[in-house]
């Protein structure tokens, strides 16, 4: 078939004009040249005293330009009626291409401006933080990254997800009016496509979080993410990559996908750790709340100038600001409350609980000890926990499996919920004994048939099979009757409740419930952590996993003397003869008032203190229980899939051990 030559050049042309803005501009320009060329050679042509008159054929062409791109240049033309009328003919030609060149510019920047708010565009930083997935938890991160980076001249956060960029940046102004010197850009794009992720700048990035997306599908994302990232090839080191998964079965696939390098959170097995021991120490979520956030006091390594040669005990009361929890390696490996004769070497650096790095202050004396108010009389002997668990979800099996590692011998769960849970959670169980109770929580007269005066502690589960808004409506009115019904009769239990969203767990504060759990709030937390420091990570696995040393809050009477003045140097002192660090301390007075909730971390070590018998201390200390293995879904009664080792990837065998 033969193509005429008109349609080569009308293909040709049609070609040319699918190259957008700047194609249209060139076909503009050269419009108005033939245009200038045209008049000029006619005037020349056709009219010599025009042309002598203007400066022959460059004073017409300059004549013919300028009327070209403004009219009103003709009106002080002089001539006969053909150079007028030539003239006339370069000025409506220019009017006409002009106003072409004025709209084909205006689409042009419109355009433009559009491709820049969908967040297109590609970054160009350096030492910038990456978060990949947009959830709730992305306000939590945010904050806490601007808190932590406030130190800096200029720091920047960057979110790559599927979201409406505009939409993103205004949630995040109205959610975080002020950013301080962090700024936050959003990009649109999917984490899940290589082409999307160049467009934040991976290879200049310091660091990279994967949070996972609400959802069903969102551990896959995740894992899909992490398998992305680490089949990368980088231009340079690797970023620090954490991410997190939502269900522990999970966690097998996402560490592999991730890599030795990367680090993956278990949102499961947190929640379930931090459930069993606040249960049992009334306070502990509030401890890791100001622990894993940057405002209050955190984690920080510190050299060790002035201290090498000295042992670990010997350290704890030498610093003015700031408390010593354990020591940092010169090969990485960090020790959370070593044993008191640890020498510290001159290549360690001591990890101190502090406000601030800047804040952290070696004291030129050591401070007065009250040997007088410690007491050396025995601790309360343990006794068998009579539990009460309102609800059921997917969590609750690894609740009572780990549970069932911390009790002593002889202790009680019942389950109060709707039906009667289909496993046989009896089995492999050998300190608790399992019951059940039908309940439905939102109703009184069902909660009054539990006869709760027979329970210590409460744990208050969210159902999972709702949506979570109605997950906590449902919560916040059973924590209300058990409040009240523990008002009227004057019952003593604790209360420790899950919840999903943290305004929620604000709005529940009316409760006076003893501890909330907002998991998605502690992953966001430990995220950033791990984000700004990746060698924390051994630091938070010795908290999380009860084979190491983690933080129990125990009577102030294991320590002091009940009523007697001292100060917190002396608390010290008496848990270093016991083999624990103290870092703060619980006044049960207070224990109903926000923020702080009666915990008082790293506070002056001089000013006095007095602690009466119902206070806490605040301590990192060992148990010597053996470790023992998690269930998985081969147990039976497991929530399936991996074991949950620690919250992290961090190869530790499976363990699980309780406090005193």
């Amino acid at each position: 078939m033969r193509v005429r030559l008109r349609e080569r050049l009308r293909y040709w042309f049609d070609r040319t004009m699918d190259r957008g803005t700047q194609a249209l501009i060139g076909w503009l320009g050269m419009a108005s040249v033939v245009l200038i060329v045209l008049v000029t050679s006619l005037v020349v042509l056709f009219t010599d005293e025009g042309t002598e008159r203007n400066g022959g054929w460059l004073g017409v062409a300059w004549m013919s330009l300028l009327r070209t791109l403004d009219p009103g240049t003709m009106g002080g033309d002089t001539g006969g009626r053909l150079f007028l009328g030539l003239m006339l003919a370069a000025t409506v030609g220019g009017i006409f291409i002009v106003s072409a060149l004025i709209s084909v510019l205006t689409a042009g920047l419109e355009a433009r401006i559009h491709e820049l708010r969908r967040g297109k565009s590609r970054l160009i930083e350096r030492g910038h933080t990456v978060v990949l997935g947009w959830s709730e938890q992305v306000f939590t991160v945010i904050a806490e990254l601007v808190e932590a980076n406030q130190s800096e001249r200029r720091s920047c956060v960057v979110i790559l997800t599927e979201r409406d960029k505009v939409e993103m940046e205004d949630e995040i102004r109205r959610r975080i009016p002020d950013t301080g010197h962090t700024r936050v850009i959003c990009r649109c794009g999917s984490p899940l496509q290589r082409a999307d992720l160049e467009l934040v700048s991976l290879d200049a990035a310091k660091s990279i979080m994967v949070l996972p997306s609400v959802g069903d599908d969102g551990d896959t994302d995740v894992i899909k993410t992490l398998l992305l990232l680490n089949n990368r090839s980088w231009s340079g080191p690797r970023p620090n990559i954490v991410a997190a998964v939502r269900r522990s079965p999970n966690l097998a696939a996402a560490r592999l996908a991730a890599g030795e390098e990367a680090l993956v959170i278990d949102v499961d097995d947190v929640a379930v750790r931090l459930i069993v021991q606040s249960h049992r120490q009334t306070g502990l979520s509030t401890v890791f709340n100001e622990m894993l956030s940057f405002v209050g006091n955190e984690l920080y390594p510190y050299p060790v100038t002035g201290l090498a040669g000295a042992t670990y005990g010997e350290a704890l009361n030498r610093f003015d600001l700031g408390i010593p929890v354990g020591l940092r390696r010169k090969d990485g490996e960090s020790l959370v409350n070593p044993p008191m004769n640890t020498v510290i070497a001159r290549d360690d650096e001591v990890l101190v609980l502090a406000e601030d790095d800047l804040l952290i202050r070696p004291a030129a004396a050591r401070p007065t000890i009250v040997g007088s108010a410690i007491t050396s009389a025995p601790g309360r002997p343990p006794t068998p926990d009579h539990t009460l668990m309102i609800g059921w979800n997917s969590r609750s099996a690894k609740i009572i499996t780990l549970l069932d590692c911390l009790v002593e011998p002889e202790s009680l769960i019942d389950i109060a919920a709707t039906q009667r849970p289909e496993n046989n959670l009896q089995e492999h169980l050998e300190n608790l004994t399992v019951g059940y109770k039908p309940c439905e929580p939102t109703l009184r007269p069902s909660l009054e048939s539990l006869g709760l005066d027979g329970y210590r502690n409460i744990i208050v589960l969210t159902d999972d099979d709702i949506d979570p808004e109605s997950a906590d409506a449902h919560t916040l009115v059973t924590l209300l009757h058990l409040r009240d019904i523990a008002i009227r009769y004057g019952s003593a239990y604790s209360i420790v409740t899950e919840m999903n969203n943290d305004a929620n767990r604000e709005i529940a504060q009316v409760t006076k419930a003893d501890d909330f759990i907002v998991s998605t709030k502690i992953i966001s937390l430990l995220l950033t952590q791990l984000v700004e420091d990746r060698h924390l990570h051994a630091v938070f696995t010795d908290l999380f996993d009860p084979a190491g040393s983690e933080i129990y809050l125990k009577p102030a009477t294991n320590y002091l003397l009940p009523e007697t003045p001292a100060n917190f140097a002396t608390v010290i002192e008496a848990a270093r003869q016991q083999g624990e660090t103290a870092i703060g301390y619980r006044i049960a007075r207070h224990s109903d008032e926000p923020p702080t909730y009666g915990i008082f971390l790293n506070p002056a070590k001089t000013a006095p203190l007095t602690l009466s018998e119902d206070d806490a201390i605040v301590v990192l200390a060992e148990n010597g229980r053996p470790a023992v293995t998690m269930p998985s879904a081969r147990d039976g009664h497991g929530t399936g899939g991996a074991e949950a080792v620690s919250p992290f990837s961090s190869g530790r065998g499976p363990s699980a051990q309780g406090p005193s």
